[in-house]
């Protein structure tokens, strides 16, 4: 359940992600997640079911969008199509499986199955959950993961298409470009540079079949503003003090 958008980069580089997914939170931790929806399902209902075992028809629904019950809220974001779903104060009753869901009148709704876990020590972690930067600029992301997991896959994914970047360098061009460098031990780094407009939206760290998403939001640079200052010739205590053009360059 996904829009089949083609990622703004170079092909070549990504590969999709597995889609059996497992997110692990600590307790008493938040989490947001995205459900993207194909933009022909805009007008239908959505919805966010849970389920002790692996099965969709088996799931109890939870919420529907733009609902809010407790420490769960489900917001529909039409005109992006997606919808998010922010879980707050997770405890160990919370662990099983979850769908993002779309009632689209067929015998099996459209969905999407999440295995959430709630422990005190998360498999995999950022410090931050939302970043931001400017078009033309770079933004960093460092995504951490337990002992045991040094020789899983580590990936960088963008959830509305599900591509991913792998641990390789990428082509340079004009366009912006993706490395995913691990150290081996304990975190990977994703470095994205050349950031445009159209790299905003909810991406993912991915080590193995664990994930924990990540919000970027990507604004316009703010112009370049240059002052000029141009003074007269002053003679003072014997030094002659010429005429200067002072130019001040302040970045974004």
């Amino acid at each position: 359940m996904h829009v089949s958008v083609v990622f703004d980069r170079h092909p070549s580089e990504y590969q999709t992600v597995s889609e059996n997914r497992a997110l692990t939170v600590q307790t008493r931790g938040s989490v947001v997640i995205p459900c993207y929806y194909n933009k022909k399902y805009t007008q239908h209902k959505k919805y966010w079911c849970f389920g002790a075992k692996a099965v969709f028809q088996s799931c109890s629904t939870l919420a529907y969008a733009n609902e809010t019950k407790g420490n769960l809220s489900v917001i529909d974001h039409p005109d992006q199509s997606f919808f998010t779903v922010t879980m707050r104060i997770l405890q160990h009753e919370n662990c099983g499986y979850y769908w993002c869901a779309v009632d689209i009148g067929a015998k099996v709704d459209e969905n999407e199955q999440l295995q959430l876990t709630v422990k005190s020590a998360p498999d995999v972690f950022v410090m931050n959950s939302s970043v931001s930067g400017h078009t033309g600029g770079n933004v960093s992301v460092q995504c951490f993961y337990r002992t045991g997991y040094q020789n899983e896959l580590k990936q960088w994914c963008r959830y509305k298409d599900k591509s991913c970047s792998t641990e390789k360098k990428t082509d340079t061009s004009q366009s912006s470009s993706v490395q995913v460098s691990d150290d081996g031990e304990s975190s990977f780094t994703v470095l994205m540079t050349g950031l445009r407009r159209s790299d905003s939206g909810w991406y993912f760290c991915s080590v193995g079949d664990q994930i924990i998403p990540v919000q970027l939001t990507v604004t316009e640079a703010e112009p370049v503003s240059v002052n000029t200052d141009t003074s007269t010739s002053t003679q003072k205590d014997g030094v002659s003090a010429f005429p200067t053009t002072g130019v001040f360059c302040t970045l974004p």
